[in-house]
């Protein structure tokens, strides 16, 4: 009995032993003894990385980035607004954001999109030193939807951006945006030139066109910022993105250089861009364009052009009539056929001041009498 008794005890204390072996040795550190393997971790710590090599491509981008992001700027406003649904109405601020290109740094004469600071009773500006300045409105372009900005007291080490040649671009070139996408700061983006020439219609119902597409991923934030070539300079200005969330789907588009090179000195001078315009609103037909209301005393007013709708007003009725069969439809300008008003529309755009247009008209539709008139555009 005393003999068990014993090896009982033995065994427990057999056990308790190898118990407190294997608590010790998962919570005991583990020593390597070998120096080589000690000393591995250090030396790998100590060791000087040398950089990845990059291809010339990468390096010139590195470059390229290096030079001009200071030249974008961050761009807040802010605009008050009233509830027209509130009881009490009250006036509320309302904040935004977007990018600029700093185009003159002597004058501190920034480029953006008009729909950025469309409205806004104030415009700061964050540059690439994180300091905020004010700045105003110079003018504005709608058809290209472009805004001329100033620093009111603008520091004497800006940089700008110096202008490329959007007319030279192809399909497949790399290109570059610099922009502040959802707020954060000069972010870069990396792309290809996608198409030339598109046509895209703005929410407010304006059509902008000659438009460079591009899959360099543009956000809200990216608008106003610049679209540069692999040389850094600017060939357009960043404005669109075509998006079922509102957020880079790999179509973006921007405003040619070009566009706004040929308008920057009458919007810096005047604040606006005056255009010829005829006096008439055009609607496309199965047939063609057709005039379908004109403004009285107009140019094509007093050409005799007859509408669509055509205003009637007596003591009981006052609107308009719709009459196709009396309207003209328009078949060329100046010897070129037409069929859109879009093409109409970018013949008009293309006259100056002083310039005749010949336009041959049937009235009533294709199988009308067809005659000519002459008409002088005004710029408004």
């Amino acid at each position: 009995m005393k003999l068990g008794r014993i090896f009982q005890f033995l065994g427990g204390a057999i056990t308790v032993l190898t118990l407190a072996l294997l608590v010790s040795f998962v919570w005991t550190p583990f020593y390597v003894s070998s120096d080589q393997n000690t000393g591995y971790l250090v030396r790998m710590l100590e060791k000087e990385v040398p950089p990845a090599e990059r291809t010339s491509e990468e390096q010139r981008i590195i470059d390229v980035y290096k030079a001009v992001n200071e030249a974008v700027v961050f761009i807040s406003t802010i605009t008050l607004t009233v509830d027209p649904f509130d009881f009490f109405p009250e006036v509320r601020p309302r904040e935004g954001t977007g990018s600029g290109i700093i185009v003159d740094p002597i004058l501190g004469i920034i480029l953006t999109n008009l729909h950025v600071i469309r409205d806004a009773h104030q415009i700061e500006i964050m540059l690439g030193d994180g300091q905020n300045y004010r700045a105003r409105l110079v003018g504005y372009d709608e058809e290209y939807d472009v805004a001329v900005l100033q620093l009111l007291a603008p520091p004497g080490n800006l940089k700008g951006l110096d202008f490329g040649d959007s007319a030279i671009l192809e399909v497949g070139q790399r290109i570059l945006a610099i922009g502040n996408p959802f707020g954060l700061n000069r972010t870069l983006t990396t792309g290809v030139v996608s198409s030339l020439d598109r046509t895209v219609r703005t929410p407010g119902g304006l059509l902008m066109k000659g438009l460079i597409q591009t899959d360099a991923a543009i956000n809200p934030g990216n608008s106003g910022g610049p679209l540069l070539d692999s040389k850094g300079r600017l060939v357009g200005i960043n404005t669109a993105i075509l998006s079922q969330t509102g957020q880079s789907a790999g179509i973006g588009f921007a405003v040619p250089i070009n566009q706004i090179k040929r308008v920057l000195p009458e919007l810096i001078a005047t604040g606006r861009v005056l255009r010829p315009k005829l006096g008439w609103v055009l609607v496309d037909t199965n047939h063609g364009a057709m005039a379908q209301r004109v403004t009285p005393g107009g140019p094509a007013d007093l050409a005799g052009i007859e509408p669509i709708e055509r205003p009637v007003e007596s003591l009981t009725l006052r609107g308009y009539v719709r009459d196709f069969s009396k309207a003209d439809l328009i078949i060329s300008l100046n010897g070129v056929q037409v069929s859109t008003k879009d093409e109409v529309e970018e013949i008009v755009s293309a006259l100056k001041a002083g310039d005749e247009l010949r336009v041959i008209l049937r009235r009533g539709g294709i199988s009308g009498a067809e005659r000519a008139v002459v008409m002088t555009p005004i710029l408004r």
